[in-house]
């Protein structure tokens, strides 16, 4: 596992902690992608990225190096579309897995209330994060890692 690479959406992301654990488990590789600098666990497998502030610069980040063998842990909806039409694992902090079968409903809900809110209703907010979410995103995570081992290494030109 070796060649399997995490990207954690970091600015809101509530599962960092939880992705740590696994990833120095499976002796994975993490890159914790923000517009900003945060406390990270003294670990050379564990790396910053601080992008410049703006639309999207994090999410630009991930996307284009996302592969088949990387796991994407983010709620943001477009970000992981991006992420699942390169063929990446795409897992959301409550343990949703995001994939081609799943993600052209995720961005029409996501539309939706993106509408509704614009012309003025109240749509409500998530629901509070709790440890049968961080149960049920730990599952996901585990399962999507090994699905991504399971994806034959990109052959480089040579």
């Amino acid at each position: 596992m070796e060649d399997i690479v995490i990207f954690i959406d970091a600015d809101a992301c509530p599962v960092k902690d939880e992705v740590f654990r696994v990833a120095a488990r499976l002796r994975l590789h993490v890159f914790v992608v923000s517009n900003g600098w945060m406390r990270l666990p003294d670990d050379p497998a564990i790396e910053r990225v601080v992008v410049p502030a703006g639309p999207d610069v994090a999410d630009d980040w991930i996307a284009e190096r996302a592969t088949p063998r990387s796991v994407v842990i983010t709620a943001d909806v477009p970000l992981a579309d991006r992420c699942v039409k390169k063929g990446a694992r795409v897992v959301t902090p409550r343990g949703r897995v995001l994939d081609e079968a799943s993600i052209g409903m995720a961005l029409a809900t996501r539309d939706l209330l993106d509408d509704l809110r614009s012309a003025g209703e109240t749509t409500g907010g998530p629901k509070p994060f709790g440890p049968k979410d961080k149960q049920a995103f730990l599952q996901a995570l585990d399962r999507e890692v090994r699905r991504a081992a399971r994806t034959p290494p990109a052959i480089s030109p040579s």
